[in-house]
């Protein structure tokens, strides 16, 4: 026979960090008796009074100060309703008297901030999936991080500092949250708030991004951190971020220089600062986001001694499209130089690189620096285009506006706002189809071309 929620909670507690709970059963007076509790400076399973002695008790010991409910069917694994964030004994008890006059089984927890940067999801077999800013519910909703759970563990471990507890058995579905401070019954980092056992072990992970998370800290890192997840050469990076603590992933490059890079909530490319030497952090923020809707976080990244760089985007039917220079690339990136032709052991490199990539998440584009002996990975999006040949962005249209390149990125943005959904781009001038301008012409979905000057050839 399957235990009720509140057994699987009290169980849980004698090993689990679950939240401060008072659980209660319908009576046969058509009130509501205590099954169970763990509140702090109270023994295990005190049996308080009445409902509001234990209302009460829970809400003085909550952090917050708040409590939620939640009600549920013994028969049924999912819950019922959930009424989050209530601050009064007697509104706790309207609650608890409107709800058990369906014979439903209630549990009280203390309300743990779901806003405090942290983040709350499901771990079940060999996937995670999460989300900041939302419940363990969130995994009904779209836009969680889906990953392998070894991938999703390391990325939590680092940008928080501490592995999550989650060492349960391969065939459990465990519902749980992840706080910068510690919280519940034990004081962890880690709450878990149900745990269902003997369910499927394998679920597949659809890593995508832009996803809550990677908004969370900001596109660029969320890419590194999967490229480091993978085991694959990151540079030694710092993150700054607007709602977690700085942390710090990569590895030493053998280089003293740094680049100072800045990570918007969705790529935008070529926009916001990206140099070589160090910048204040907050004044960067403050300066080029002052409202903090944009940018998520900005990074301290160790340099690379750059013998050639560039980048490498996934084209139609399986083609991979490599680009760069020798040297640092971010002139290339951003549209200033053309590509050159690349070395053939550079070009084996990036592919290897890129194989690696491709078969654990699929297609994607991504930067890369080469010092000769390593291909550091320095940026990482997932997802195939269309460009190839002299097509950056595969379509017809009834104009064709001409833009030339060497007016720069900012102009082609600009430029780009007032062009009608029915006109196409002709890019004036050589380019990379891996460069931002690139970049910003596939995410203004408009067809365009590259047309070379007459004195190009």
């Amino acid at each position: 026979m399957a235990l009720h929620k509140d057994e699987v909670l009290n169980s849980l507690a004698a090993t689990a960090n679950v939240a401060q709970f008072v659980s209660f059963r319908p009576a046969m007076d058509s009130s509501i008796a205590q099954s169970y509790c763990r509140v702090a400076d109270y023994p295990e399973n005190h049996s308080f009074a009445d409902p509001q002695s234990a209302v009460t008790a829970l809400l003085a010991a909550s952090s917050d100060r708040m409590v939620n409910v939640r009600s549920y069917e013994p028969n049924s694994p999912r819950s019922r309703e959930f009424v989050y964030g209530l601050k009064s004994v007697d509104e706790v008890l309207g609650v608890l008297a409107r709800l058990s006059e369906d014979k439903l089984h209630l549990i009280v927890n203390e309300t743990i901030d779901i806003n405090d940067g942290g983040v709350s999801g499901v771990a079940q077999g060999q996937l995670i999936e999460f989300a900041p800013d939302d419940t363990p519910r969130c995994v009904e909703k779209a836009g969680v991080a889906s990953l392998p759970f070894h991938m999703g563990e390391r990325i939590l471990q680092t940008v928080y500092g501490f592995t999550p507890d989650l060492n349960f058995p391969a065939n459990a579905r465990v519902e749980f949250s992840i706080h910068p401070k510690v919280r519940g019954y034990h004081s962890r980092h880690t709450i878990i708030w149900e745990f269902e056992s003997d369910v499927p072990e394998f679920l597949p992970a659809v890593v995508n991004w832009p996803n809550r998370f990677s908004r969370h800290l900001g596109d660029k890192v969320y890419g590194l951190l999967v490229a480091d997840s993978l085991g694959l050469p990151v540079p030694r990076t710092t993150v700054v971020a607007r709602r977690t603590a700085p942390f710090t992933f990569g590895r030493e490059t053998g280089s003293f220089e740094v680049w100072t890079r800045t990570a918007p909530r969705e790529p935008q490319p070529g926009l916001y600062t990206t140099v070589k030497g160090w910048l204040d952090p907050f004044a960067l923020l403050s300066k080029e986001d002052p409202e903090g809707k944009h940018l998520q976080s900005v990074l301290c990244q160790a340099a690379v001694r750059a013998k050639f760089s560039g980048a490498a985007v996934a084209g139609p039917k399986g083609s991979l499209i490599i680009e760069g220079r020798r040297g640092e690339g971010d002139l290339f990136m951003l549209g200033h130089q053309p590509p050159e032709n690349l070395p053939p052991f550079v070009v084996e490199n990036v592919q290897a690189t890129y194989k690696v990539l491709a078969n654990r998440l699929g297609p994607v584009r991504f930067e890369w620096v080469y010092d000769g002996d390593v291909v550091w990975v320095v940026q990482l999006h997932c997802g195939v285009t269309g460009s190839e040949a002299d097509v950056i962005v595969p379509g017809e249209a009834t104009s064709w506006i001409e833009f030339d390149i060497a007016a720069g990125l900012d102009a082609l943005r600009q430029r780009l706002a007032t062009i009608e959904g029915d006109q196409g781009v002709l890019i004036i001038g050589e380019v990379g189809l891996t460069s931002h301008v690139a970049d910003l012409l596939r995410k203004a979905k408009l067809p365009a071309r590259l047309k070379p000057k007459p004195n190009d050839h």
